[in-house]
């Protein structure tokens, strides 16, 4: 295990300071962040133009790099130059904190392993920014992201997490937001709840609730809601309940002649009982290689 003393960037510790920066309102930055652009002696950075925006905003002349998505394995190389230099770099992104669906993990696991001291300076996150205003009653939850950008990706891996007994936090782009609720809206439960969280911090904040069912429709009803950076938050699973013994007696009989889904679907036309249940059940009865 790899450990550190904590040092104030004014010491000028050879160091990456990983520095979360606002998602939106420049407002949003903490006085320790400040503190670190100011006093390193390079930031790498996903876009030095937005970057500047920032730094300008608060008066901090720094020298910056590139360091984003395309670049990172090379640019990362850079970075540990530096820091053998004696130089103490710092770390951003776009928006939010560097390494959580943004880039970054891999120069952080090169410095770790070069032996370098790794410094967080925690701060604004969109996950949990939304999270914070969702109201939702989930004791967990769990972030995936961003869900694939193919289509029957995207719809398998919704597949996997529909079992999952936490709340589910994405990320998504304007231009695969509708098509994202709509496969959310058809693969997850109805009753599930949807908090849209767009454009957190900025001029055109919204965060609506909603049943997921009504998703799509909301969505398409007015197109300035399918605008910004997203986050998208969905209720837990709901709690599995017992199936009679007959609707698990006539699940197994169709499993038998019949692909899982089909099996499920036909079930469910017969005995009444919901197929999401019926899905689940034939899913655990495959995994038991029962």
């Amino acid at each position: 295990m790899m450990e550190h003393e904590m040092h104030p960037p004014a010491n000028k510790t050879t160091a990456l300071y990983v520095v979360a920066t606002p998602l939106g309102n420049l407002g949003d930055i903490t006085l320790r962040a400040l503190e670190a652009l100011r006093t390193v002696d390079a930031i790498a950075c996903e876009d030095t133009r937005h970057t500047r925006r920032l730094l300008d905003h608060h008066g901090i002349r720094a020298a910056v790099f590139a360091l984003h998505q395309h670049n990172e394995a090379a640019t990362a190389q850079k970075l540990l130059k530096l820091l053998a230099e004696g130089k103490s770099v710092a770390l951003v992104s776009d928006a939010g904190t560097p390494g959580v669906s943004d880039p970054g993990a891999r120069t952080v696991a090169a410095v770790r392993s070069a032996g370098y001291p790794v410094i967080p300076l925690p701060g604004p996150n969109a996950a949990i920014a939304a999270l914070s205003a969702a109201g939702l009653a989930d004791p967990q939850f769990l972030f995936v992201g961003f869900l694939p950008a193919k289509t029957s990706a995207r719809r398998q891996q919704i597949e996997t997490l529909r079992a999952i007994p936490a709340a589910l936090v994405f990320y998504e782009a304007p231009h695969r937001i509708v098509a994202t609720i709509a496969d959310l809206a058809e693969l997850l439960e109805p009753q599930r709840t949807l908090v849209v969280a767009r454009e957190l911090t900025k001029l055109f904040e919204q965060i609506a609730t909603m049943p997921l069912a009504d998703a799509p429709g909301w969505l398409a009803a007015d197109a300035n809601r399918q605008r910004g950076e997203f986050v998208l938050l969905v209720s837990a699973a709901p709690a599995t309940q017992e199936l009679p013994a007959d609707a698990l007696r006539i699940l197994r009989l169709l499993l038998a002649e019949l692909p899982l889904k089909q099996a499920a679907k036909l079930a469910a036309e017969i005995t009444g009982q919901h197929k999401n249940a019926l899905y689940q059940q034939a899913l655990a009865w495959k995994d038991q290689k029962l």
